[in-house]
C-alpha cells in the first residue's frame, strides 16, 4: 500500500530534530532505519504529518566503554552491534540478541534507538534492555533525562518518550565475571517476529543462583520481566530441577496476545520451554 502524504524534514544535529519536533508538533515522527515506522505507514496504521530524518546524524553511532557501563548510540545498527568487540567482551547478551534480529538486510538498516522507541513488544531488543535494566537517555527542549527501561516501555507501542525528545544513548551494564547469558526466540522463519522470546541472565554463588534476570518477548503490551521465575531462582540450586521449576511460574503476570502464529494459551505453554532452555543455555556458559 501507499503511505499518506507527509512532508519531510533532514535534522543537522539532534539540536534541529529537537527544533523540527516541536515546530510540527505531535504528528511529527523521527525516522531511523525504517524498518518500524515505514510498514505501519505503508498499511496506513501511521499517519504523520512530518517524518523528521535523523538517519544521517553519524555522531549517534557508537558503543563505548563508559566506566561502570556501555553507552550505545541511538542510531548504531544491528550488524554492527552483533559484531561490536565491547560488547563481546562486556554485555555478549546485547551483541547475540542484535544478530538474531530479522535477517541481514534488516539488520544493516535498523537501529537499536529506533527499536526501543516504537516500543514493540514482539521485539528482541527491547526484551534485552528491560532484562538487562538498561537506561535510556533522551533529550527534548528542557534537556537531557534518563529513564530506567523498567518505566520507558509504557503500553502497546507506546514509550516515555515526550513528543519532542529525541533517544540519543542506550546503556547497558557490564555483566559481571561468570555471569551466564541467553537469548532464545522461537519463530517460523529468520524474518519474523518473536511468537515468544526469553532474555535471561544468571549469577551463581558457591553452586547456588544468587540473581536471575529473565525478559520475556510477545507476552503482553510491553516487554515483560518474569518476576516470579526471577525469584523462584534466588538461592536456589544451580540445577535443571530447580531451572524447570522456575520456569513453570513464566505465564504469571502475562497478557499474550492471540494471532495467526499461536493462541495466547500456547504461547503461555511456549514461554515455560523457552525460559527453560535459555535458562540451561545461561547456567552452561
Amino acid at each position: 500500500m501507499i503511505p499518506a502524504a507527509f512532508d519531510y524534514e533532514r535534522a543537522k544535529s539532534v539540536d534541529d530534530a529537537i527544533d523540527l519536533l516541536g515546530q510540527h508538533g505531535e504528528d511529527a515522527k523521527l525516522l531511523a532505519g525504517g524498518h518500524s515506522l515505514l510498514p505501519l505507514m505503508r498499511l496506513r496504521l501511521a499517519r504523520p504529518s512530518v517524518l523528521v530524518d535523523i538517519d544521517r546524524l553519524s555522531d549517534l553511532e557508537y558503543v563505548r566503554d563508559a566506566g561502570n557501563h556501555l553507552a550505545i548510540g541511538a542510531l548504531t545498527r544491528m550488524c554492527d552491534l552483533a559484531l561490536d568487540p565491547v560488547l563481546a567482551q562486556h554485555n555478549p547478551l546485547v551483541a547475540n540478541a542484535a544478530g538474531q534480529v530479522g535477517d541481514p538486510q534488516v539488520r544493516h538498516r535498523a537501529t537499536i534507538g529506533g527499536c526501543a522507541a516504537h516500543g514493540d513488544p514482539a521485539s528482541d531488543p527491547t526484551t534485552v534492555l528491560l532484562a538487562l535494566d538498561a537506561e535510556i537517555v533522551a533529550k527534548g527542549p528542557s534537556g537531557e533525562r534518563v529513564i530506567p527501561a523498567a518505566d520507558f516501555f509504557t503500553s502497546f507501542f507506546e514509550t516515555a518518550l515526550q513528543p519532542a525528545e529525541v533517544l540519543t544513548e542506550i546503556r547497558v551494564p557490564k555483566l559481571a565475571a561468570g555471569t551466564g547469558w541467553s537469548y532464545q526466540k522461537f519463530h517460523r522463519r529468520a524474518i519474523d517476529w518473536a511468537i515468544v522470546g526469553v532474555a535471561a541472565t544468571v549469577e551463581r554463588e558457591n553452586g547456588s543462583i544468587r540473581r536471575a534476570r529473565v525478559g520475556l518477548t510477545n507476552m503482553g503490551m510491553t516487554p515483560l520481566r518474569a518476576s516470579a521465575v526471577e525469584a523462584a531462582l534466588v538461592g536456589s540450586p544451580a540445577s535443571a530441577e530447580a531451572i524447570a521449576s522456575a520456569a513453570e511460574n513464566a505465564p504469571e503476570g502475562t497478557s499474550p496476545p492471540s494471532d495467526t502464529n499461536g493462541t495466547a494459551e500456547y504461547r503461555r505453554e511456549m514461554s515455560k520451554v523457552f525460559v527453560r532452555r535459555a535458562l540451561q543455555e545461561a547456567l552452561s556458559r
